[in-house]
């Protein structure tokens, strides 16, 4: 499955993939496209057999987003929780998918519920890593008023992860939205303090610092493009490079 453009040596040992929930909606307005999962997980499959350990963390604005539903009546931490819930509905579904496929796959919850999903043992979820076995971390941080793009930038702390993987449906970040501006500039590397000066709406704040403060770079890649998870660990220059070095 690997290309013959493809440089004989890893980019990342170890990474952690952000899918938002709306990822896996595909072109349905709600909920999960098995169409949109089975591609999904079939680019995951692609990177198996190269050594690199993958972990991921699923949002769940496909089926529900706490900060939405919270200015519209349920209260904020409610919500937040029933937002959780949704990312473990996704998990879910993600770790059917990907064992369809013979691809050990682990899913950790923030909240606990052992009948589904293994409790968040940080040790637990490194030693899965290292037999080779896909990781997916649900249920956010746990907490109330934490997005999924922190639980992502705090699980990457946590596991030594080499790099955090922002998976969406653009090919990087731009000046301004690249859908409805077509001359909007992209760019190829920002430091982690140009993304908070410019207001970019790449990750919150609280990812970002995260980020930052343990040296892990973001790189934001286009899942919609075959191969591009692929060509990300194994050292092509894809989408944007967020960090201290340069996308060389």
């Amino acid at each position: 499955m690997m290309s013959d453009q493809q440089p004989s040596s890893l980019r990342f040992k170890r990474v952690l993939i952000k899918l938002s929930g709306e990822a896996l909606m595909g072109s349905l307005p709600f909920g999960i496209d098995t169409k949109m999962l089975d591609y999904i997980t079939s680019e995951i499959e692609k990177t198996i057999g190269l050594g690199i350990e993958i972990s991921i963390v699923v949002g769940g604005g496909n089926i529900f987003r706490g900060r939405t539903a919270g200015d519209s009546g349920v209260s904020r931490v409610t919500a937040d929780y029933m937002g959780m819930l949704a990312t473990i509905i996704n998990a879910l579904a993600l770790q059917d998918f990907l064992e369809s496929k013979g691809i050990p796959t682990r899913v950790q919850t923030a909240i606990e519920m052992r009948e589904v999903a293994e409790p968040y043992i940080r040790r637990r979820a490194i030693r899965h890593l290292e037999k080779g076995r896909i990781v997916i971390f649900a249920g956010g941080t746990g907490n109330p008023y934490f997005t999924t793009d922190t639980a992502a930038a705090l699980r990457a702390a946590e596991i030594r992860a080499e790099a955090l993987l922002k998976a969406t449906k653009v090919d990087g970040i731009y000046e301004a939205d690249p859908l409805t501006e077509k001359d909007a500039y992209k760019f190829d590397h920002l430091d982690y303090l140009e993304i908070l000066n410019r207001g970019l709406k790449v990750m919150d704040l609280t990812a970002i610092s995260l980020c930052m403060e343990n040296n892990i770079p973001i790189i934001v890649f286009n899942i919609n493009k075959a191969d591009n998870l692929l060509k990300v660990v194994t050292g092509h220059k894809i989408g944007t490079l967020v960090g201290r070095e340069k996308n060389e």
